[in-house]
Order: structure tokens, then sequence, then C-alpha cells
């Protein structure tokens, strides 16, 4: 029978996982910080660790470096509220199989202790897995991800002015590798680390469908996109049927860019979570992005709500502290959110200055969802 180690200081979600565990037939131990987790650990042997980022006394990239420095190389899918890349990559870097971003799906978690314990849906040995290594770590782990770079995107085209193209268009600091045929990009997949990999769906004697595949084998994190002409017609379905998660049309437009960048790596630019809060980020662009960030942002409320129902979550704080001082789209935003959560069975409690306050109360829609200045407060009714 299969040990789960959770180290989390948060009560609530180590029941969550130990219901979850407990109803494959899996033994489950708790810690509530790094220090706790590495202690157990002297004491008992787990088939994986699920460790939280974020935690008093010592937090879970401290504690799994302290784990990998002593030789102890146990399966961990690491839990954030944070997807910004120096995160992930560090925690690749150490040695993690997985990553989950919190809140949750409990079928997101199930899916991803099973794949890495490489066991079925019952809790039994998978077909054909080696029981010698059943809990032994896949490829990417400690071993080999130490000695691995991580990059932020990978594009494969034949085509090398499409490679040029692109990079003129990303921010300096995303990170971009490119390659002309389907064996350097096995290479390199094989040899880095990537967040992203954008296939051309045309490239000359490849079947684009099944390199894709067989790079995600190799990088089981990455999210697989695909590059079509725009003159194709409507693709999106056809390619996300395929197995791509998205498409970005050729040529390369300025504000496509912009959204695919948004997609991938500004998340926590715009919505970050923490536990049932979300706090929404200045904005910090320029007056003609405004409207991009207010949709991009109730469309990440909306999923966070869901996620949070999923995860046994019946209340939520907004913190809108730090958001641009627009009436009509604040109201919208929260009209659009409280819809959402009461469909879910979720209520709202809102954080924000006086001069929000005033926005919220003036409208008959709003005016009804608690308010309080601070979060601690909110947190506290």
């Amino acid at each position: 029978m299969p040990r789960i180690l959770t180290i989390d200081d948060s009560s609530t979600i180590r029941s969550i996982i130990t219901k979850q565990m407990s109803d494959l037939g899996f033994e489950v131990d708790h810690a509530e910080d790094g220090q706790q987790g590495l202690a157990k650990l002297e004491d008992v042997s787990v088939d994986l660790i699920l460790l939280d980022v974020t935690m008093p006394v010592m937090d879970g990239p401290a504690m799994l470096a302290a784990l990998r420095e002593r030789g102890d190389q146990t399966p961990v899918i690491m839990l954030t509220s944070e997807s910004k890349r120096s995160i992930v990559a560090g925690a690749v870097k150490l040695g993690i199989e997985d990553y989950i971003l919190k809140p949750f799906k409990p079928d997101e978690l199930r899916g991803k202790v099973l794949k890495v314990l490489r066991l079925d849906g019952n809790g039994a040995a998978a077909v054909g897995a080696n029981p010698a290594v059943a809990s032994s770590p896949v490829q990417g782990g400690a071993a080999d991800a130490a000695t691995r770079q991580f990059i932020d995107i990978l594009v494969v085209d034949d085509m090398e002015n499409v490679h040029k193209k692109l990079r003129g268009l990303l921010p300096n600091h995303v990170s971009m590798n490119g390659c002309v045929s389907a064996r350097d990009a096995l290479q390199m997949c094989q040899e880095k680390i990537y967040r992203v990999v954008l296939v051309d769906l045309v490239i000359p004697d490849v079947n684009s469908v099944a390199l894709m595949n067989q790079m995600r084998a190799l990088q089981p994190h990455a999210v697989m996109v695909a590059l079509a002409l725009r003159s194709a017609g409507e693709v999106t379905a056809e390619v996300k049927g395929q197995g791509f998660t998205d498409v970005v049309f050729k040529p390369f437009e300025a504000a496509a860019v912009e959204d695919f960048l948004s997609k991938h790596f500004d998340v926590d630019d715009v919505l970050s979570i923490d536990g049932n809060v979300l706090e929404c980020a200045a904005f910090t662009g320029k007056e003609d992005k405004l409207d991009r960030y207010f949709t991009r942002l109730r469309a990440l409320c909306h999923e966070s709500l869901e996620k949070l129902a999923s995860a046994c979550y019946d209340d939520t704080i907004i913190d809108l502290s730090a958001i641009p001082l627009r009436n009509d789209k604040i109201v919208r935003l929260l009209m659009d959110s409280d819809k959402e959560a009461k469909k879910l069975g979720i209520s709202l409690r809102l954080v924000g200055t006086p001069e929000i306050k005033r926005v919220v109360g003036a409208v008959m829609e709003t005016s009804t969802l608690p308010f309080f200045a601070t979060r601690a407060e909110a947190q506290g009714a």
C-alpha cells in the first residue's frame, strides 16, 4: 500500500489531501512545515511527498533542498499558489516530479499522484510497470534535472525567420530556443526543460502531432502550442482535438503574442491566489491595455472560483486594494464574480480602499457585498 506524506501549514489542504488519498487506499502522514517533514522522514519511509511551497519555519524549496542534500530521492509533487517561472524552475532543478497550482481540483490531484506512482485508477500497479522502480523518480527527477537548463520557450519550425520574428516580439527576460528539425527538437527536449513548446503544423517530412506527443513524453510539465497560418481558417478546435493546448497564428502580430504571454507567463501579474484569497495586482501597462487587464482578470476570477469550489471552500476574499480605479470595470468584475460565486455556492468578501468601497457601494448589485478595509478584518469576519 503506497504511503504519502503531505506537508502543508493549511489544515484544510491536509484534510482534502487525506480524504482523496484515503479513498485510493493510501496511508497518509502529515507535517505542518518543512522542518517537521524532515523529522518525519527520519522515522518513516514514504512513496511520495506532497509539498507546499509557502510555509512558516521552513518552506517547501528549503526542505526539498535539504532532502536532496542528504541523498533522499523520494518523489515530490509541489503544491504552489504561485506559477512564476522562477519558483517552478527552481523546484524542477531540485528534482520534483510535477507541481499543482492551488487551489486544485481533486481529480487533478488524484491523476498526478497516480501518474507519479505509476498506478492505475484503482491504486494497482499499472500494466507493464516495473515494480522495482514504481516509487523511484521518473525521467526528469533530481538526478538529471539538476543539470538541465530551464528555458521558457522552444520553437520548432523549419524556417529560421520564424524564430527571429518571434524573438523580436518577446521581452528580454523570456528565454527562447529554436530548432528547424524534429531530431534537434527531441534532442533539446532531452537536454533542457521548457515551459512552453511551439510546434509548426507544417514541417516537411514530419508529422507535427506525433512529434508533439514525443516531446510531451520528454517534457511532461510543458504546454504544447501549435503554430499555424492565419489563412488556414479556423483551426483552434482542430488542434485542441489533436492534443495541443492552444494555437498561435503566423505571421505574428504583437497583440497576439502579448495574449500568448499573458496566458502562459504573466498570470501572477494579474491575479494571485493564497488559500481562499484572490488578490488583484496593480496595473502597470499603458492605458490602451487596460481593457485586456480587466478581461483577463474576470476570466481568472472565474477559473479560480471554480477551483475553490472544487477544493471545498465555501467562501473567498477578493482583495481589490491595488486594482486601478475604473468604476464601470470594477463593478462589472464584481457583478460577474458574484454571479459565478453564487452559482458555485461560494460567498464573497471584499477588501479595498475607501475609494473602491464608494464605487462598490454606489451600485445596487454590488452594494450588499461585505467590504473590509484590510485582509485581516475580512478573514476575522
